[in-house]
């Protein structure tokens, strides 16, 4: 790795933490900054995961620690479907070549962004899922999860509100949830020969001091000055993994 390559993902990786702690959607940066700094699309997306899984054992053993703990009748109708999905998912998106994959996930980016710009309001439903329907739904997020992982924190926060869940359990949940999707997604890049461990654990320090910083940052308005450079970023991100640069300039 060239130096300009090292100090690309380290800054890229603490300005996502402080996304991911501050307005979250950080692994819309950080793939396509992988990707740029010379890890081939499939495996920018596998090694991502380093990181998100150090992220998310923080955060789980930080409420943990803060007694946050939740019961295992909530969490069974969701992990298990979730590491079955997440499992699919991380194995077949492990089959697209590299050039599809970055087509796949620049135009999933668009709207990603969309919804990051206009994010939804949830609402807690007084009509809870059975279980099985809530079963059904985790499934489906954890092959999303397991396949690209961006946004997803934003698609459970949904299902899970919807399903009759609260917002303060549901955010637990959230992190319960990727924490054990990560678990068994990275082994199966990692089998698969996607994942670059020096890319990935630069990436990951990065996240780690960014996460940490963003936390003593969220203080009030915070968020939308971090939210409007995350946009503008993913944005341009997204258009180079579309191709569009390298098309624009060429017009010259």
């Amino acid at each position: 790795m060239e130096t300009l390559d090292v100090v690309l993902l380290l800054v890229g990786g603490m300005f996502a933490g402080v996304v991911n702690a501050m307005a979250g959607g950080g692994s819309m940066l950080t793939v396509p900054l992988l990707v740029v700094a010379g890890v081939p699309g499939v495996a920018a997306n596998g090694s991502n995961r380093v990181g998100i899984l150090t992220s998310n054992l923080s955060s789980f053993l930080s409420y943990r620690q803060e007694g946050k703990v939740i019961d295992k009748a909530t969490l069974l109708p969701i992990v298990p479907p979730a590491v079955l999905g997440a499992a699919i998912g991380a194995f077949g998106v492990s089959q697209l070549t590299n050039d599809r994959f970055e087509q796949v996930f620049g135009l999933l980016m668009i709207p990603l962004i969309v919804l990051t710009v206009r994010k939804p309001k949830l609402t807690v439903h007084t009509d809870p899922w059975p279980p099985a329907v809530l079963a059904v739904g985790a499934f489906g997020v954890g092959i999303y999860a397991g396949a690209i992982q961006a946004g997803v924190g934003l698609i459970l926060l949904a299902v899970l509100s919807r399903s009759g869940m609260d917002l303060v359990t549901a955010n637990v949940v959230k992190v319960v949830f990727t924490f054990f999707a990560t678990m068994i997604a990275l082994p199966i890049f990692i089998l698969e020969g996607h994942v670059e461990w020096l890319p990935a654990i630069i990436l990951a320090f990065g996240l780690s001091v960014g996460g940490w910083g963003g936390a003593k940052l969220a203080v009030r308005g915070g968020e939308t000055p971090i939210r409007m450079v995350m946009i503008a970023a993913a944005l341009v991100l997204a258009l180079r993994l579309l191709g569009f640069w390298s098309w624009f300039f060429g017009l010259f």
